[in-house]
């Protein structure tokens, strides 16, 4: 099966234990209340399993993005680049991205995904 990148508006059982996997601590139940036009989920799908996701906060053309996580077991295989990738050209009117560093990978890790991605480091925060 594909990997396939889709905008969650509703959560299954399946989504949300995949998502327990994805952000452990994470509210599942309080995060999809909160799903909207400005607050956005994407995730990344393979095999009917969520393997990565990243919540999306858009206001007019400007997005924010923040929890971009990949699943332990699926990381360094492209899925969080592709999530990202996906993510962007799924939401073309925003012309200003930033995205906060609050994933549980290392500050350096993260740095070197960012820079892949074409993100730059602008006072703490990344931006495109």
């Amino acid at each position: 099966m594909k990997l396939t990148i889709i905008r969650l508006q509703q959560l299954s059982e399946q989504d949300r234990s995949d998502l327990k996997k994805i952000w452990p601590q994470a509210d599942v139940g309080g995060l999809e209340k909160t799903l909207s036009e400005v607050h956005r989920l994407y995730a990344a799908r393979f095999n009917d399993r969520l393997l990565a996701a990243v919540w999306l906060d858009i206001t007019g053309d400007k997005g924010h993005m923040s929890e971009l996580e990949v699943r332990e077991v699926t990381r360094r295989r492209g899925v969080g680049q592709y999530l990202l990738q996906e993510a962007l050209a799924q939401n073309l009117q925003v012309k200003r991205w930033t995205v906060s560093q609050d994933g549980s990978s290392s500050p350096e890790v993260i740095a070197a995904f960012m820079q892949a991605t074409g993100f730059v480091q602008q006072d703490g925060v990344w931006v495109k």
